[in-house]
């Protein structure tokens, strides 16, 4: 299934919840229950286009039929439309605001949406209707592990093992919530004996390295490799293997080995990246944002000073300067929010599969400009009512800094740039999802680096003066005349604090949560010399913009 069909839409009004809601009706409705056990069949056998026709049969009969609701939000959630999901399952819930069931995929849904705050309070509704239940506990944690309050996520992990302590992934979640606090070694515990009893062990062997740098090799290693060697491994736990042993072998200094590893675990992923359709809507975007376009509609986002964006690739210092930010007292560390995307998404103004914006940027009016402001400020808002600059630190916002510019005219943005090799090794030497398959390889790495700097040339030639570049290798040489730049360029008063940001007691969940607790180091600088021989496919198509 590729798309929803447009028969869908009639059924999207805004969802009201009635005073008192209606029974879900039990009886036959012009043969709805025929088409709902059809409908559910057909989705359980995989043929999710006999399955979406047959649920929109049913609503277009029975349009407030629960069950209905909830296979057409499985259906969008398939085919990664959260939005359309989240708005079925909220008017199923209207129709049973009681079940639990309902809550708990209302709340999983929020989480993938990383509408955290919304997810915490479904599960917690969830487990309202039924303490102690297992799936609210352990989603719960993972939310406010997510949303950054993994102090919170402690007890529901502890109170989900004590009534499932045979569960597989629970103690490996308990572990990640730990390491965003930065309790390793306690998190190295739970994840040791995850492995000895079996559990989801290609996970917590990735995990448990990235808990330490290793000075010596870990007896853990030796099993990591041998694992490797077992037949009918399934691709998922071979990555996440492939990623441990290449991360110890790299702190080790074994690096043709650890690159080796990095490598088998990319083409074992299978991810893949339509680089043309990139360049694509990177030529959209310079096209769309011209200076006259945002002087036409000067004045018709918010004025509010809160939001703060730091952009750029993954792996070019973004936790880092969030989290020297964020120790300042009036400032609140959101992490990476997806919360622009879905906005503009929602709508409309998002690539279409030619490349191209959906709708005409020239369309937006003043009141679905305010709108969409006045969506991702009240969402920022609920993770800090109080915080002078709320950060958002969602790297690939580098691709929304235009309608940054137009939805909050006193925004800052902070754009974060490192050594462009370093950079793209970085990003190979991590395990990201399916949605970054230009870090599968190499050569896709370094052209997907060259559109990415070109969409940031033409903002900065766009904006003159709105963006901060925030330099990893310059706040290496002299953090504290960067930091007081960057403080300064966030229009507040000095504070000592974020020189000491690795001090500061926040949750981090990033692939950077260890570095970001550790002073200002150099070993990262200029990293790529120890495996120049066999990067070359980077260093080639990265072209003029490697520093060699």
């Amino acid at each position: 299934m590729s798309r929803l069909p447009a028969s869908f839409a009639k059924h999207l009004k805004p969802v009201r919840r009635p005073a008192t809601p209606p029974p879900v009706a039990k009886k036959t409705v012009n043969g709805v229950d025929e088409l709902l056990r059809r409908a559910k069949e057909f989705h359980d056998k995989g043929d999710f286009t006999e399955a979406e026709k047959h649920c929109v049969m049913v609503l277009a009969r029975d349009p407030g039929n629960a069950q209905a609701l909830l296979l057409a939000g499985s259906l969008a959630r398939g085919v990664d439309d959260l939005g359309l999901a989240l708005i079925f399952f909220r008017k199923a819930l209207a129709r049973q605001p009681k079940s639990v069931e309902t809550h708990l995929v209302l709340a999983a849904t929020y989480s993938e949406a990383h509408e955290h705050d919304n997810a915490i309070k479904h599960f917690r509704e969830a487990l309202s209707l039924q303490p102690g239940k297992p799936a609210a506990l352990g989603g719960l944690g993972q939310a406010y592990t997510a949303a950054g309050k993994a102090e919170l996520a402690l007890p529901q992990f502890e109170e989900a093992l004590r009534s499932m302590p045979e569960h597989p992934s629970l103690r490996l979640d308990h572990a990640n919530a730990l390491i965003a606090l930065g309790r390793m070694e306690e998190a190295a515990d739970l994840l040791r004996e995850n492995i000895a009893l079996g559990h989801r062990v290609a996970a917590s062997y990735r995990t448990l390295a990235d808990t330490r740098k290793f000075s010596t090799e870990p007896a853990e290693l030796k099993a990591i490799l041998e694992k490797l060697e077992e037949n009918g491994l399934p691709p998922k736990e071979s990555v996440s293997l492939h990623h441990a042993a290449g991360k110890i072998l790299n702190d080790l200094g074994k690096y043709d080995s650890a690159i080796d590893h990095f490598q088998e675990s990319k083409i074992v992923s299978g991810h893949g990246f339509d680089l043309d359709a990139f360049r694509r809507k990177i030529d959209s975007l310079v096209a769309g944002f011209t200076p006259q376009l945002l002087k036409s509609k000067a004045g018709y986002g918010n004025p509010s000073e809160a939001p703060v964006f730091i952009v750029g690739m993954p792996r070019s210092g973004t936790t880092l300067t969030e989290q020297i930010c964020a120790s300042h007292p009036a400032v609140h560390g959101a992490g990476e929010l997806s919360k622009l995307g879905t906005v503009v998404r929602t709508g409309g103004y998002n690539q279409a599969p030619d490349g191209s914006i959906k709708k005409t940027l020239q369309s937006i009016t003043r009141d679905e400009a305010r709108s969409m402001a006045r969506e991702y400020l009240d969402f920022i808002r609920g993770t800090a009512p109080s915080a002078a600059r709320i950060v958002d630190k969602m790297p690939h916002n580098f691709q929304h800094v235009g309608m940054i510019a137009l939805l909050f005219p006193n925004a800052k943005i902070i754009h974060c740039t490192r050594d462009p090799i370093d950079n793209c090794v970085s990003c190979f030497f991590n395990t990201f999802n399916e949605n970054h398959g230009y870090n599968t390889d190499l050569h896709t790495l370094g052209l997907y680096y060259r559109e990415y700097r070109r969409l940031m040339q033409h903002w900065n030639t766009l904006l003159p003066g709105r963006i901060f570049e925030a330099n990893y290798e310059t706040m290496i040489a002299d953090q504290e005349a960067e930091t007081r730049r960057l403080i300064e360029f966030l229009g507040l008063p000095w504070d000592d604090a974020c020189l000491r940001f690795y001090e500061t007691d926040r949750s981090v969940t990033t692939p950077s949560r260890w570095q970001v607790r550790q002073p200002i180091y150099r070993s990262s600088v200029k990293r790529w010399k120890k495996y120049e021989h066999k990067i070359q496919p980077l260093i080639e198509s990265l072209g003029d913009l490697a520093d060699v």
